[in-house]
């Protein structure tokens, strides 16, 4: 993995909890935060006491090379995005520039906490499909802004050995969103839930308050 293909972006505690459905019960659980990036959800759990390991392999870098790297693309992001602002929806932020005021108030929060949370192992180097946790280790994983989105990059094979890691180290796995960089449906969501299907896995697609991309206001949860 090489620092100038990455695009650091990150997201808060109030988007996790619109996201993945989060209940009081589950903020309590043992939690893995999957592709989690340069995101504040951790440095904010840990603030009020909670359980999270978050993994991501842009957590092989220090703290001033992610800082770096958020300056030198964070221009070009918010102007992408405000130049296609017709296929998000604008109800948590007014505009591109809101938005990223607050995705770099994120990203300021988690590197405040990162050389701390890595030295506590709240923020571990690793990448899917294999991971260096033991048999459902943890009581809830949340894998957000990964699997599915880059379906152009990712097989199918990928997210089926990924996927089945995910619920090897965790009792319930919930995934947003179910679309790809386009705005589509992803095309492995389908044969995703027919193969844990097919394994006696439960799976269910369940709508959330959070919707930035027009139409991504799902996840898929999945339990044994």
């Amino acid at each position: 993995m090489k620092l100038e293909n990455v695009i650091p972006w990150g997201r808060n505690f109030a988007e996790y909890q619109a996201m993945f459905n989060l209940s009081e019960t589950d903020l309590n659980k043992s939690i893995l935060g999957c592709g989690d990036g340069p995101g504040s959800f951790n440095a904010e759990m840990f603030q009020q006491g909670h359980k999270v390991i978050s993994v991501d392999p842009v957590y092989q870098f220090s703290d001033a090379q992610i800082r770096q790297r958020v300056e030198a693309v964070y221009d070009t992001v918010i102007s992408q995005v405000a130049e296609q602002s017709e296929r998000f929806v604008w109800k948590n932020f007014v505009d591109a520039d809101e938005l990223g005021a607050a995705r770099l108030q994120a990203m300021e929060r988690f590197l405040v906490d990162y050389d701390q949370g890595k030295k506590e192992g709240r923020y571990q180097a690793q990448s899917l499909p294999e991971l260096g946790f033991a048999d459902r280790q943890f009581e809830l994983c949340l894998c957000s802004h990964f699997l599915f989105l880059y379906a152009d990059k990712l097989s199918l094979a990928f997210h089926l050995a990924s996927v089945e890691e995910l619920l090897r180290v965790a009792a319930e796995v919930r995934i947003f969103p179910l679309l790809n960089l386009m705005g589509d449906r992803s095309p492995h969501v389908a044969p995703v839930i027919e193969q844990l299907k097919q394994q006696n896995f439960q799976v269910r697609i369940e709508t959330v308050s959070y919707e930035f991309q027009k139409g991504g206001n799902e996840m898929l949860v999945i339990t044994s």
